[in-house]
């Protein structure tokens, strides 16, 4: 995975609570166990009036030009702004691979549900929860500023306003050194791969019936 540290960029607010895996990434679309060909089809029913197919490109859909990612103000934000309970229903990894093939880096919300959440680290992508007042006043500054942006700090577990102001957020210390590492699950294991090796060594030596072939 790529190490996050530090991302600057522009904001995308998505006002609506409760936004499910399958609004995020729709289940026809899930043919694919590799991690990417999801982005065009990220937020599918809201970006667009037409049913789509796999395949097909977003020059070749009828875009909904209502939809906040469809706006030109919108258009290469990094970090997406929702609501309360956001990432919930099914358990589909699809959800964060579309998220950030679209080219978000965080979202910030004020909760996430539980296995979208552990899915977000799990591929580099980090979800921020911040107080319900403090989102709400980010979703104004959004709508009243073109061109809003944000400073995500990961190693100060800071979100800095252009402002001035600062609003720190707590994340798990194994967590954000995986994030910070660019290191998956695999990637930590093989962290100690020598120790692994030297393991292995020593246990067929003690055990070599175990190793005949």
């Amino acid at each position: 995975m790529k190490p996050f540290k530090t991302v600057s960029g522009l904001v995308a607010p998505l006002d609506r609570a409760n936004v499910d895996t399958d609004q995020i990434i729709p289940k026809q679309f899930l043919k694919s166990i590799h991690r990417t060909g999801f982005g065009d089809n990220l937020f599918d029913a809201w970006r667009y009036l037409d049913e789509g197919q796999i395949g097909m490109t977003p020059n070749e859909r009828q875009i909904n030009h209502d939809f906040v990612l469809n706006q030109p103000r919108y258009q290469e934000a990094k970090i997406l702004l929702a609501r309360r309970n956001f990432g919930c229903g099914s358990s589909r990894e699809h959800a964060v691979w579309a998220l950030a093939e679209f080219g978000f880096c965080c979202v910030i919300a004020p909760s996430f549900a539980d296995i979208f959440f552990g899915n977000c680290f799990k591929n580099g992508f980090l979800p921020i929860v911040l107080k319900e007042e403090i989102i709400e006043e980010l979703f104004q500054l959004a709508a009243a500023q073109p061109g809003f942006s944000l400073t995500v700090d990961l190693p100060s577990q800071e979100v800095r306003l252009s402002d001035g102001r600062v609003f720190g957020f707590e994340i798990d210390a194994n967590r954000k050194r995986s994030l910070l590492g660019g290191f998956d699950e695999i990637g930590l294991s093989l962290a100690h791969r020598k120790e692994i090796e030297t393991f292995e060594a020593a246990h067929r030596q003690q055990m070599p019936w175990l190793f005949r072939s």
